[in-house]
């Protein structure tokens, strides 16, 4: 009787699980069905938790079977559409529904389409469970919305975790924050921290730290510019070693808090602090508070140097502690109902999660991007041309962003190309809680209430509609056009005749480009990743060029044939999408 009841209760679990799901997809499916759109049934919800940490692997065992080649393996795991692209949309449609038995997906390569759902904040919300990450999910799978943006909170709310009014006040003082004196100082530390960097690869006869010393720079660049401190460039074998990592310096703790910040967000700050808990997780609460003793000094420094109406320095902080100061009402209450700035608790948020969202970002992108440049050394001939021909004999360090930054396209194109084609970040809607009419091409489709729109970077920024037939190839020049000369300003730079060359911005309506997102929600720091990209690629490719080092029975051109089908077929996501393998790009420098 035991054993029968021992076996019919996990069997009883299984069977009611089942009919679960297959009620869940029916359910799903009748909807999507509805619209008339092209459907695509998975077996698992592609966002559940539980599902994200196995589906690459599970993918990976499948394909290996005799009947593993069908829309499982191509669809149902997270960064398909890297591999994908846009022929999932060519074969079916603008628009592809997803259906599982979680939810319903709807995939969108329609340019119009999704300009159309980045300008109706209010009828395609970000989806609940973005305002918080996976894995608080499957530690604990009952948890709210609101708690899970709760733990982005880590220091305080911020822009990434607020919503209708209050996320207009975040941004309206953060977008103020990012201003032209903050992009100056980004100038001044990227070129200090790429200088740096070339002196320590080209003094090597190769390289595999690429991803490594990137996110290196950009940490230090990020100190530099958020908090006007400055740090020199350490390669990766001059790293201390994990074990020993110290938290009592202020660019270690931030370093600490970005490298492990998924189990901060997972347990939280204040459960860290437990002395059963392993030794790493004890050294990331120290981080914190250090992280969190710096940012308090340098508020309370800022907030005294504005009463006595000091000269302030150029970096984030300062211009978020002014604009957030600047809006407060008279009574300085920091609730009251006229109160527009920041408190001091929302500064240190909005700090911390610029130092979350940015730098693994930029890091991971400057990365690819060195890479690409490796395979093309047209390319990189091409952008020296233009730095020598805009710095005419000037040094990189005592150029300034004013004079240099808007005259250098071809470098910003560069950029714009490696965004175009691995897009580090990217954002999902939904209809919330009621159906949403969406147009796509001459009809319009009513979507059904709580679909997760999704809007597919990877095929809108690589389709031949938008970006003809090489729009898989790396190719920055498409970026460019002619057009007047762009004069400089002062200094010996002004006597330049270059260039006539100008970036093709992409328009403000219906682009196929969505790199930095769109609508009122557009990444607010993307000026400043451009300017700290364009700083590196001065630094590193002014004087110096970079090609793979070819492996045994290779040449040149076989060598870089390798290295890009890697950079294809390497790349996937995450936390961000970014090189999984990085240290298999041997790279080597040399000077021109």
């Amino acid at each position: 009787m035991s054993y029968s009841l021992f076996l019919g209760v996990p069997i009883a679990l299984f069977l009611s699980t089942v009919l679960y799901l297959l009620y869940g997809l029916l359910v799903n499916y009748n909807a999507a069905r509805k619209t008339g759109l092209p459907l695509i049934v998975l077996p698992f919800d592609c966002g559940h938790p539980l599902w994200l940490i196995i589906d690459r692997k599970v993918a990976q065992l499948v394909r290996r079977l005799p009947f593993g080649s069908g829309t499982f393996t191509r669809f149902n795991w997270r960064g398909w559409e890297i591999w994908d692209r846009y022929r999932a949309h060519q074969q079916l449609g603008d628009a592809i529904f997803f259906v599982t038995p979680g939810k319903n997906y709807l995939q969108l390569c329609d340019a119009e389409a999704v300009s159309d759902i980045f300008q109706r904040r209010g009828d395609f919300p970000r989806p609940p469970e973005s305002t918080g990450k996976v894995l608080p999910c499957v530690i604990y799978p009952k948890i709210t919305s609101k708690e899970r943006s709760e733990m982005l909170n880590i220091f305080g709310p911020n822009v990434g975790t607020t919503d209708g009014p209050q996320w207009q006040r975040h941004r309206k003082v953060t977008a103020s924050s990012f201003n032209e004196q903050v992009n100056e100082r980004v100038w001044v530390e990227s070129i200090q921290q790429s200088t740096d960097l070339i002196q320590y690869w080209s003094g090597k006869p190769s390289i595999n730290s690429v991803a490594v010393d990137t996110r290196t720079v950009s940490l230090h660049v990020m100190s530099g510019a958020i908090f006007g401190k400055s740090y020199p460039f350490r390669g990766a074998d001059q790293e201390i070693p994990a074990s020993k990592e110290d938290s009592s310096s202020y660019g270690e703790a931030l370093k600490i808090i970005l490298d492990r910040c998924i189990p901060l967000v997972v347990l939280g700050r204040k459960n860290l602090n437990n002395p059963w808990l392993p030794k790493k997780l004890r050294e990331l609460y120290q981080a914190t508070l250090v992280f969190q003793e710096h940012m308090t000094e340098a508020y309370e420094s800022e907030k005294k140097a504005m009463m006595r109406n000091d000269k302030l320095e150029n970096n984030l902080m300062t211009s978020l502690v002014r604009a957030s100061l600047a809006h407060v009402d008279q009574t300085g209450s920091a609730t009251g109902a006229h109160h527009e700035g920041l408190t001091e608790e929302e500064v240190y948020g909005n700090v911390f999660v610029f130092n979350f969202a940015g730098h693994d970002a930029t890091a991971n992108s400057l990365a690819i991007g060195i890479c690409l440049l490796a395979t093309r050394p047209d390319v990189q001939d091409w952008i020296a041309e233009e730095m020598n021909a805009v710095l005419a004999g000037v040094n990189s360090a005592k150029s300034s962003y004013e004079d240099t930054f808007r005259r250098l396209p071809r470098c910003l194109a560069v950029v714009f190309e490696t965004v175009r084609l691995y897009t580090a970040v990217a954002i999902a809607k939904s209809t919330g809680s009621s159906p949403r009419p969406l147009k796509l091409g001459a009809n319009t489709v009513i979507i059904p209430k709580n679909t997760v729109v999704i809007p597919n970077y990877s095929a809108l920024h690589t389709h031949p509609r938008y970006w003809g037939q090489d729009s898989l190839e790396f190719e920055p020049s498409r970026w460019i056009t002619s057009g007047p000369p762009i004069p400089a300003t002062n200094g010996p730079q002004a006597s330049s005749s270059h260039p006539v060359e100008h970036l093709k911005e992409p328009p403000a309506r219906n682009s196929p480009f969505v790199g930095w997102s769109g609508g009122a929600r557009s990444c607010p720091g993307r000026k400043f990743a451009q300017v700290e990209f364009v700083g590196v690629l001065v630094g590193l490719f002014r004087d110096f060029k970079v090609k793979p080092v070819p492996f045994k029975g290779e040449d040149g051109d076989m060598a870089r044939a390798r290295l890009l089908e890697q950079i294809k077929m390497d790349t996937g996501m995450r936390l961000l999408l970014q090189m999984l393998h990085p240290e298999k790009a041997v790279l080597e420098w040399r000077r021109r």
